[in-house]
This record gives C-alpha cells, sequence and structure tokens, in this order.
C-alpha cells in the first residue's frame, strides 16, 4: 500500500513541512492578499490529485472517492491544529482549512469532469 501511493506519502510530507515551517519565509512571497488561500487550494487539490491518479484503478465510484477526499480534508485540519500547537510563528485558521477542502473539491470535480473523456479516448 505504501508503494502504490508513495507519490501521495511525498506530498503530504511536503504539505506538512509547508505547514509546521517558520512562516516568516513565506510573508515576502505573497503578491497579494489572498494569496496563501489560494496555494492552500493549490496544495490540497495536489494532495487529492495524487490521490486520485495513484487510486485510479480503485477508485471507479463517486461515493469512493468522496470518502477518500477525507484523508486530505482531515489533513489540512490536522495541519491547523498542529500550527497551532506545536509553531510559535504560525497560527492555525478556519478560512485555511476552509480552502484546503475547496482544493480537494474543485479537484474532484475536475477529475469527474475529465474522467469520461479519457474513457473515450481509450476505447
Amino acid at each position: 500500500m505504501i508503494k502504490k501511493n508513495i507519490l501521495t506519502i511525498i506530498v503530504a510530507l511536503v504539505i506538512m513541512y509547508l505547514s509546521l515551517t517558520n512562516g516568516k519565509k513565506f510573508d515576502k512571497l505573497s503578491p497579494f492578499e489572498f494569496f496563501d488561500k489560494v496555494v492552500h487550494a493549490c496544495m490540497y487539490f495536489g494532495f487529492m490529485l495524487m490521490i486520485l491518479f495513484e487510486n485510479r484503478k480503485t477508485l471507479l465510484e463517486t461515493k469512493r472517492i468522496l470518502l477518500c477526499s477525507l484523508i486530505p480534508v482531515l489533513y489540512g485540519i490536522l495541519m491547523e491544529i498542529l500550527q497551532s500547537t506545536l509553531t510559535t510563528t504560525r497560527t492555525g485558521s478556519f478560512f485555511d482549512a476552509l480552502f484546503d477542502a475547496i482544493g480537494v473539491y474543485i479537484c474532484i470535480l475536475l477529475w469527474q469532469w475529465i474522467k469520461p473523456f479519457s474513457k473515450a479516448e481509450v476505447k
């Protein structure tokens, strides 16, 4: 199972590092006011995309995909809690967790939209 999901694990570890590292490193990288929310959505979009990609042969039903979406959504909530409790330069945010979930569900919507086209090409 670990071998099959190695990219997903790597993405999760990168997100953990970025979430728990000193937040002052990222202050200068923000080109506009809500840039961090876009970054949150993109990170968790990528997290969900790796889950879908690495498990594309078993995640054929929407119910299973939605169940698997709990992994990155709950992981995002956990990262926000850990930011509040383990770091001194970061704070947890409800809105960060919300944008994590938004990224996950945008990924699922796009996956569901693209999936029929990819099946049509295979036939």
